[in-house]
């Protein structure tokens, strides 16, 4: 279990949260591809070789050097796609492909550090236009994502404006960090990947979640914990849970009841004595 609600005079926290493999069981990304290929972006050679990728990356991640050719292809297929038509289909889609494979044990999670005080951000490697919606569904509080630069026809030039893969990743949240006046000492970390080593070094908290043998490796030798994620939920299930109020506004909500329940106190101590 995570330690109770944070104390408001130290500096706020933060829980980072990886996504592929860490929140969902799948790649954000490619589990999209089927939904592109319907929309007409895609052929059915590019869906079929999506397909094969994320049968790759769940039987054992991607590499370093596979992740880089992954990126120069996809950067490339997107190229010319309408940014409008993209996140149509990912809101068309987001419920059906996302909600059955929420990991349950990352929600309760999510919950708890939002229970705890501590703001929840999503730091991925897919594209922007894919993880913000993903990131609302799940009640994140900021979301860091790949960015591709957008032409003034509204399209995808095929080029990348920002990467938010390794080193990047650590860069990003020491920025939000700084902007944000989170304490990196006190906040946590969450990763399936030795590919985002940096991220959980930048944290007094890193976890490896389901890792790679790499991460799995360096976090016995660190001591790190290391989580098992299993139990894929519906996301929309869990919703009332997932934006359960904040600390304060339960500490409101339960003054309100004491305030209530005194008051009842007092008209029936009120009602006894006129009877009596």
């Amino acid at each position: 279990m995570l330690r109770d609600v944070e104390n408001h005079s130290l500096p706020r926290a933060a829980a980072f949260f990886d996504l592929d493999k860490t929140v969902i069981a799948k790649s954000s990304t490619l589990t999209f591809s089927k939904s592109f290929y319907q929309g007409g972006l895609i052929n059915r050679r590019a869906a079929l070789r999506t397909a094969y990728a994320q049968f790759v990356f769940l039987a054992g991640g991607l590499d370093h050097d596979q992740m880089e050719r992954m990126r120069e292809y996809l950067s490339a297929l997107c190229r010319g796609w309408n940014v409008r038509q993209v996140k149509e289909i990912v809101a068309e889609t987001l419920h059906d492909l996302i909600d059955p494979i929420i990991y349950d044990e990352a929600a309760s999670l999510i919950e708890e550090h939002h229970t705890a005080g501590r703001d929840v951000v999503i730091v991925s490697t897919s594209g922007a236009e894919v993880v913000e919606p993903i990131g609302e569904l799940l009640g994140a509080d900021r979301v860091v994502a790949t960015r591709l630069v957008v032409g003034e026809d509204g399209c995808f030039t095929g080029e990348v404006e920002y990467y938010a893969y390794g080193p990047t990743k650590a860069e990003a949240i020491r920025e939000l960090a700084a902007s944000e006046g989170y304490d990196l000492d006190r906040s946590f970390a969450y990763s399936d990947s030795a590919t985002d080593l940096p991220m959980l070094q930048a944290v007094g908290h890193p976890h490896a979640v389901n890792p790679d043998r790499a991460l799995r490796r360096e976090a016995v030798s660190r001591g790190w914990p290391v989580l098992e994620f299993r139990k894929p939920v519906r996301l929309k299930q869990r919703l009332p849970s997932l934006h359960a109020p904040r600390p304060a506004v339960v500490a409101a909500a339960a003054l309100g009841a004491a305030a209530a329940t005194a008051g009842l106190v007092w008209y029936a101590s009120k009602r006894r004595g006129a009877t009596a």
